[in-house]
């Protein structure tokens, strides 16, 4: 008997013309649950990321993660050939993702009116630094800079040194994730409008404008209206959260760190209780988290001692029996094997080439969110280069050899 195949976007075509992390995540997202994702690269280098933190060959391994799923077509969007062949392909698509600098693809003839003349139902989702509008909407920038101007960065690290940046590109991600859920409302909106006779969509509202430091401002919680009611300016605090204690990482005895979240006020008592600490546990002024915060230095002081007369496992096993909610910081060897991420195949493994050589199963992050008991299976991993140029330029557009060079740039490459 074969087993059904989970896509619930089957059907969906969607083309990306994005480079880097934001558009690509948003196209990895839609594709991941069965959209056919076409993603177009230059010719030569495609797109940067296959590049960033190469280890061998020519692609890397976040490439290969951030554009799983997807099909690869080199074409060259400086020749009007390759802007033909870009037309054609959004006649036939849903969905266009982009993360250029604003103005880009109006400069190559392939602003939202062009894309419209062309598919007058095409939902276009626009990422970029600050967005489309605005004052500063002509600046680039990457998700480091939008992560600044979002108030994000000023919050990270400890209060005595500047701050830090998280270890992985968050402002670029939740970007795409805003841009994937722009991207499917609209879709939602079109399918309804035809359902109901109500007429098409304008432009205006398929254009699906994402800022990187808006993205990132949407993430600060009551930052501005704290600010503004109470003058209060949120600062750096470490591994801490602003107003909420005790929840913080402690060092154990043998060298390993754990993160606990006694915060919530009936998990506090058990834990000051595991800690051996019933006078914390019974203080009048330590039963609100406004108490324990004002207090903070003084309980993870306490805490810390307790925690480093313990290994690591143990203290972790006697706040599990209390009930307090803990865990160790994982490594990548950590969740490489962890049996609760391998119960829900969210470590799939497939073999890399990296042109000199095969890698042996090696694992990739399986797809979130969980449709059923376990993750869905990964359909193949970012394609190699215009993996896909042929089967897409000449299948579905039906060019012609001579065509489809023309439109990815191998002419030029091969005139002397």
């Amino acid at each position: 008997m074969t087993e059904t195949r989970i896509a619930p976007l089957e059907g969906v075509r969607v083309l990306e013309l994005g480079n880097y992390i934001a558009a690509p995540t948003a196209g990895r997202l839609l594709a991941d649950f069965g959209a056919e994702v076409i993603k177009v690269e230059r010719p030569g280098t495609g797109d940067e990321l296959r590049n960033w933190r190469l280890h061998k060959g020519d692609t890397s391994m976040l490439y290969r993660t951030i554009n799983r799923n997807k099909k690869s077509v080199v074409l060259d969007l400086r020749t009007e050939a390759g802007k033909q062949a870009v037309l054609a392909l959004v006649a036939k698509s849903d969905i266009l993702l982009e993360n250029f600098r604003p103005g880009t693809l109006e400069k190559w003839g392939l602003g939202p009116e062009v894309l419209n003349e062309a598919n007058p139902e095409l939902i276009i989702t626009r990422i970029s630094a600050f967005g489309q509008t605005g004052p500063l909407s002509e600046r680039p920038g990457f998700a480091a800079v939008a992560e600044a101007y979002g108030g994000f960065r000023n919050l990270v690290g400890d209060p005595d040194r500047p701050p830090v940046r998280v270890g992985v590109s968050i402002g670029d991600s939740i970007a795409g994730l805003y841009a994937a859920f722009g991207a499917m409302m609209s879709l939602y909106q079109r399918e309804a409008r035809r359902r109901d006779a109500a007429g098409a969509v304008p432009l205006t509202e398929r254009v699906i404008d994402v800022a990187l430091n808006e993205a990132m401002f949407s993430m600060m919680e009551s930052l501005i209206p704290d600010y503004q009611a109470y003058g209060v300016d949120r600062q750096r605090v470490g591994g801490r959260m602003e107003g909420i204690a005790p929840s913080n990482a402690y060092i154990c005895r043998d060298g390993a760190s754990i993160v606990v979240a006694g915060n919530g006020d009936s998990i506090y008592q058990r834990y000051m209780h595991t800690i051996g600490r019933p006078d914390l546990a019974e203080d009048p002024s330590l039963q609100t988290n406004a108490g324990r915060w004002a207090r903070r230095e003084e309980l993870d002081q306490a805490i810390g001692t307790w925690a480093c007369e313990l290994d690591a496992a143990d203290a972790l096993a006697e706040l599990e029996a209390a009930g307090v909610p803990a865990g160790p910081i994982y490594t990548a060897a950590d969740i490489s094997t962890d049996s609760q991420y391998a119960a829900r195949n969210m470590i799939q493994k497939f073999d890399v080439s990296t042109g000199d050589e095969i890698l042996p199963g090696v694992g990739f992050p399986g797809i979130v969110p969980v449709i059923g008991d376990q993750s869905l299976p990964i359909r193949n991993l970012g394609p190699d280069l215009g993996a896909n140029t042929e089967e897409i330029l000449g299948g579905l557009l039906n060019m012609d050899p001579s065509e489809i060079s023309a439109a990815s740039g191998r002419e030029e490459a091969l005139q002397p």
